[in-house]
């Protein structure tokens, strides 16, 4: 590895790198957003009860079969696949002609939120089961109680989850080239191409790509710090008035009066 070629590389082909960089970043940060927007809606409707009899149960465990196949499906395959038969099968199938961008957007949001469910799933799992007892005990339907009591604990406490899939997102992206998508790794096949320095190219996305998962994992970190409030608290009664030395109440000093 030559130092003076990785300057050289950086120098004539940085707009490439940027634009690269900026696709990655815009498509895994939307795919993660609507990923787990998804994940949310299919963990909601998984923990609606079940009525006893009526058509409304044979509707909702058909809505949860499906929703089942969908998770197992995305989970079970490749996104790289997936990719394929998306972008190429909408237009056999449908006549879809899909925009790049939007196919790429669409196929890390599903894929993401197949994970997310799961995530969501077991975020709610969690939460103890006395707080739907006593959300129902003052009269609150399901989606009351998960909107005001559960799943502000459940966001909070599938953050780190949710900050790993957003940085798996970010490699994932990768393989989304064979579909024609101008991200950090497409940019970096095309000047390893120009050059022929391959080894120097990809060195130079290697680092862009720990960059921008660097960068994710602190800012997530920050997050769940502010999140979490200050580590060492105490508790002070609000009956309790404490009083700067020197500043004696009246009922202190008539006290000591008497």
């Amino acid at each position: 590895m030559s130092f003076e070629w990785i300057v050289t590389i950086i120098t004539n082909n940085w707009p490439m790198f940027i634009r690269g960089a900026g696709m990655t970043l815009l498509i895994s940060i939307t795919g993660t957003i609507l990923g787990a927007i998804i994940g949310l809606l299919i963990g909601v409707i998984h923990t609606i009860p079940l009525p006893e009899r009526g058509i409304k149960r044979g509707i909702l465990k058909l809505i949860n079969a499906i929703l089942s196949v969908y998770i197992e499906f995305f989970r079970g395959t490749p996104m790289i696949v997936q990719a394929m038969v998306i972008f190429y099968g909408s237009a056999l199938a449908f006549g879809i002609d899909m925009d790049v961008l939007i196919a790429a957007i669409f196929i890390v949001s599903i894929n993401t939120g197949a994970y997310m469910a799961e995530i969501v799933r077991g975020g709610i799992v969690s939460v103890e089961k006395g707080q739907f007892e006593s959300a129902q005990a003052i009269g609150m339907n399901h989606f009351q109680t998960m909107i005001h009591i559960v799943l502000p604990q459940v966001v909070r406490n599938i953050l780190p989850a949710t900050g790993n899939q957003f940085v798996i997102n970010i490699k994932d992206t990768a393989v989304l080239n064979v579909i024609g998508v101008t991200e950090l790794f497409f940019q970096t096949k095309s000047v390893a191409g120009n050059n022929f320095r391959y080894f120097e190219s990809f060195f130079v996305a290697c680092i862009l790509y720990f960059i921008m998962t660097y960068t994710v994992t602190r800012i997530l970190r920050f997050i769940e710090r502010k999140l979490d409030g200050p580590e060492n608290y105490s508790m002070i009664d609000n009956q309790v008035q404490v009083e700067a030395p020197g500043n004696l109440s009246s009922s202190t000093k008539n006290s000591d009066r008497n």
